[in-house]
């Protein structure tokens, strides 16, 4: 799945149709767009893995899925979902959902959750951080309402880079360690940007779809987790469960007893 800067990476190639009227809309979809013909682009946005393109009367979204993909100025030989002639280039995209948004954007998005905006909130993401103590953190970082554009790739390594076990629940990780996360959120998808941009990211992953710990030399576990059982690459060595750890008295009595669901972390595939 495209996680935030490639949705940024295609803002980038795109904003060449800003300003442009779309001359012929085209695609499998089944969504009407005819609406969209004789139109001018207002505005190419994004908002974390959610490709925006708005007019003055509606704005159309394209989100990638899993296995989605796009192409400006060619085609591939599958049908396109959704394909814009403008009069200096096509837009094309490929597996996609699509949505028409009739309300301003900014009824629709908080922009302060997107990972890559520069209206981005660290102190709102630990503030919603600290309101869901008995979440995984491996879904924390997956939630869109708090990381916007974070993906598994991301979240596996930015876990990796603070020494976090993904299995923690997010009250059981130190506050140091929380504050952590949320810069490394923001800071790990700037690097993940200028590595896809220079078409190197899968060399400088540490832990994704690895199989030895570039720290300890240990093997590497993999293991569906959490609430949408993505994959999850972590060492077990390195990175730090805190629910292991003997915790002083005052953190005990401020500690509450879990579901038997929530305390199982995942089943392991390795």
């Amino acid at each position: 799945m495209p996680e935030g800067p490639s949705i940024v990476l295609l803002r980038e190639a795109a904003a060449k149709f800003k300003g442009k009227t779309v001359r012929e809309v085209s695609g499998n979809s089944t969504l009407d767009l005819a609406c969209l013909q004789g139109r001018r682009v207002r505005a190419v946005r994004s908002w974390g893995k959610h490709f925006l393109l708005e007019f003055s009367h509606v704005t159309l979204r394209i989100h990638l899925m899993m296995f989605g993909s796009w192409r400006i100025d060619e085609r591939k030989e599958t049908p396109a979902r959704v394909s814009l002639r403008f009069d200096n280039g096509e837009l094309n995209f490929y597996t996609c959902s699509v949505k028409l948004i009739a309300q301003p954007l900014d009824e629709v998005y908080d922009w302060r959750s997107d990972v890559m905006s520069d209206l981005w909130d660290p102190r709102l993401a630990r503030r919603r951080l600290k309101s869901m103590p008995d979440v995984l953190v491996c879904d924390a970082l997956l939630d869109q309402t708090l990381f916007s554009g974070v993906g598994n790739i991301i979240k596996n390594e930015v876990l990796f880079r603070i020494r976090v076990h993904p299995a923690n629940h997010v009250g059981d990780v130190p506050p140091r360690k929380l504050a952590e996360l949320v810069r490394q959120a923001r800071e790990y998808s700037f690097d993940f940007l200028e590595w896809k941009r220079g078409f190197e990211l899968k060399k400088h992953w540490q832990v994704h779809t690895r199989r030895t710990c570039p720290r300890c030399g240990g093997l590497v576990s993999k293991v569906h987790m959490g609430t949408t059982h993505r994959r999850t690459f972590f060492c077990p060595v390195c990175q730090i469960d805190y629910r292991v750890l003997p915790l002083p008295p005052a953190a005990k009595k401020r500690t509450r007893a879990r579901p038997a669901a929530q305390r199982g972390a995942g089943k392991a595939v390795r």
